[in-house]
């Protein structure tokens, strides 16, 4: 098995989470593999600004997941380990990257965002992370 250490951003602007449409048609947050001795604060938000043309600041780190799939070019399991921050916009103007096969990037409001991601653990990172953003900028943000 093939593990690799990535690092992505849950990236809010106001009472909206920015989601990226993959090229399998799944809704899903920035992130990608730490490479070259990168930090994972500096991949993520490379990341983010990479995929969505976002720029962001981290906030704070919010906990990592992993997940394990076949890679049908490397014919063999991949595990993926992903340290996640909560981040914040400066815009919600996106400029989706396509070279890189993504087909979308949008900012939703939390509640359309969570019932469009496509993996439940995603969900739950994105609901975790409102729950604190709220916390942590002190606003009354409508859910």
């Amino acid at each position: 098995m093939l593990f690799r250490n990535c690092a992505g951003g849950v990236v809010f602007f106001e009472d909206k989470v920015l989601l990226l449409k993959n090229e399998k048609g799944e809704w899903v947050l920035p992130k990608g593999v730490i490479r070259n001795g990168n930090l994972s604060r500096d991949t993520a938000l490379n990341r983010v600004k990479e995929e969505a043309g976002i720029h962001a600041e981290i906030i704070s780190p919010i906990g990592e997941t992993c997940y394990e799939f076949y890679s049908i070019s490397r014919q063999k399991p991949v595990c993926n380990e992903i340290t996640w921050y909560m981040m914040t916009a400066t815009s919600d103007l996106c400029s989706v990257n396509e070279a890189l096969g993504f087909k979308e990037a949008v900012f939703y409001p939390i509640h359309e965002a969570i019932e469009r991601i496509t993996y439940s653990q995603d969900k739950s990172l994105v609901s975790l992370s409102y729950r604190k953003y709220k916390d942590l900028i002190g606003n009354e943000l409508v859910v």
